[in-house]
């Protein structure tokens, strides 16, 4: 209750909050719009129930999207962390260029990846592995290189080779930071998965939200974003649970 009760008194308060506003229409008086178009949690709960299968078949789709894209960003960040640790050289070269990478927006490039790859999933999987791979790469790397420098000179003086190191030593250290780098991307993954869709697509939840705002479904619009909102919070919760089964000494 000490953890949960907080923030769950401040979500019911800001929901009863925006309830109340929408049903006397202030919320639409203040944006000078039609009631219609500012709903009221109320309306997008009934929204959510009646388009239920709608929503569930979309959110598959998204889902699928963000998984294998989180795959795809944790082989390719992981293996990219390592090479930085075991090589100096390397680090000095190609870490200015990855944090350079994170100023072009994404949005830029999905347009790109879609005359590329096409219409189908995988230019929406390339996009959430690259919106993925910063935190994965940046904070494993980070982890890799925080090791104890006197655990580094005993493993040396057993006569421990460089892999060993890696292996026995710092990629244990390494495992928080992969894992703070993970739910990062949990949390951000979906946009990924949204701009893909809206650039180029025929189902997923982005979809979904772009046909409701040509429709004016503002109703389902907020549903669809709800969704989503609880695949986020979902896959933070479930790296959450495994990163205390796996880094348990902690």
């Amino acid at each position: 209750m000490r953890r949960w009760g907080p923030p769950f008194l401040v979500l019911v308060g800001l929901i009863a909050a925006w309830q109340l506003l929408a049903s006397i229409g202030a919320m639409a008086d203040a944006l000078s719009l039609e009631e219609y178009l500012v709903p009221s949690p109320s309306e997008i709960a009934e929204s959510l129930w009646q388009n239920r299968a709608l929503l569930a078949e979309n959110a598959w789709v998204t889902l699928g999207e963000i998984v294998l894209g989180l795959l795809l960003a944790v082989a390719a960040g992981v293996s990219l962390a390592v090479l930085l640790d075991l090589s100096e050289p390397m680090r000095r070269a190609l870490y200015p260029l990855i944090v350079g990478s994170q100023t072009i927006p994404v949005i830029v490039i999905a347009p790109i990846l879609v005359v590329w790859f096409g219409y189908g999933m995988e230019p929406k999987l390339v996009l959430v592995a690259l919106i993925c791979f910063f935190p994965i790469a940046v904070n494993t790397a980070d982890g890799l290189r925080s090791v104890d420098p006197e655990a580094r000179k005993m493993m040396r003086t057993l006569d421990a080779s460089r892999l060993q190191i890696l292996r026995r030593v710092e990629a244990p250290t390494a495992l928080p930071y992969f894992f703070s780098g993970m739910r990062i991307a949990a949390a951000i993954a979906p946009i990924g998965a949204v701009f893909g869709e809206w650039v180029g697509s025929d189902s997923g939840l982005g979809h979904l939200i772009l046909q409701d705002n040509a429709q004016l479904e503002t109703a389902r619009m907020f549903a669809a974003a709800a969704v989503l909102a609880v695949i986020a919070v979902s896959l933070f919760a479930v790296l959450s649970i495994a990163e205390r089964r796996v880094v348990d000494w902690r």
